[in-house]
């Protein structure tokens, strides 16, 4: 019988006060996991606590760090760990870098996303694994893109920076694999959230068209015919993080509705 009950597991979640992170925190919350929710602003994440479900017995908490502050989420890991605190799973998701063409990127801005996103991911794992070794379970679960199957037009700079986070996860995976840890990436692809509205809304911008133009184009490439919801993402990183998905471990799980055009 699967087993998808978090009950005595603590989860750490990324960008948990909006869109996809806030889904996921909901999702394990009611799975029966601990979860703390990590962002930067600590009034939203009070809120998002006040919103998560909990039995009586869940202890739900919260880190306000900048991810793209590594001296600061060293400190705020290290606070944290050496308080005898720990996660048996952890989710990897913060916001994607700017949309742009690859050909005028500077690169300051390669070395922004890759200290916000790879290098956050790392210091988070390595300051985790410690506590899921110990415990004989862990799931840590990144939050990525589509473009790492199929670099996606006007993303250069996602998608170059999401191709070494999906290729660091893949060798993470098979160091960690014989201490009951899994690594894997979830994919979303067009899925309702602000930074969706954000990439339609500059489109829409540089082209001259109406908003709505641009979401029907994009509608066009989605064999479901419809934008995703944040909640459909977290229900395949909930299954990730569940015991029941104990022999997974080191793939791309698209959630697009079909759209990525190679398996």
């Amino acid at each position: 019988m699967l087993q998808t009950d978090l009950t005595g597991k603590t989860a750490l979640v990324g960008g948990a006060t909006q869109g996809i992170g806030k889904a996921a925190a909901i999702l394990l919350a009611a799975q029966g996991a601990n979860v703390i929710v990590m962002a930067r602003n600590p009034d939203t994440l009070l809120q998002t606590i006040y919103e998560l479900p909990n039995n009586g017995e869940q202890e739900h908490g919260f880190l306000a760090c900048d991810m793209s502050n590594t001296a600061m989420l060293q400190s705020v890991l290290a606070a944290w760990t050496g308080g005898g605190m720990m996660a048996h799973i952890l989710v990897n998701n913060t916001g994607g870098p700017p949309a742009g063409p690859i050909t005028s990127a500077k690169l300051v801005e390669f070395e922004a996303a890759f200290r916000q996103h790879l290098m956050a991911n790392h210091l988070l794992a390595q300051a985790l694994l410690p506590g899921m070794k110990e415990a004989g379970y862990g799931r840590i679960i990144n939050v990525i893109s589509t473009s790492v199957k199929l670099p996606l037009k006007g993303l250069g700079v996602s998608n170059t920076i999401r191709a070494a986070v999906a290729n660091w996860a893949k060798t993470l995976s098979n160091e960690v694999a014989p201490f009951g840890i899994t690594v894997n990436n979830v994919l979303p692809g067009a899925t309702r959230t602000g930074r969706l509205e954000q990439i339609m809304q500059n489109k829409a911008e540089k082209t001259g068209h109406e908003v709505s133009d641009v979401a029907a184009e994009m509608l066009a490439e989605i064999p479901a015919g419809r934008f995703g919801e944040p909640e459909e993402v977290a229900a395949a990183i909930a299954f990730l993080a569940s015991p029941a998905a104990a022999y997974i471990n080191g793939i791309n799980l698209p959630v697009d509705g079909g759209r990525t055009g190679n398996l």
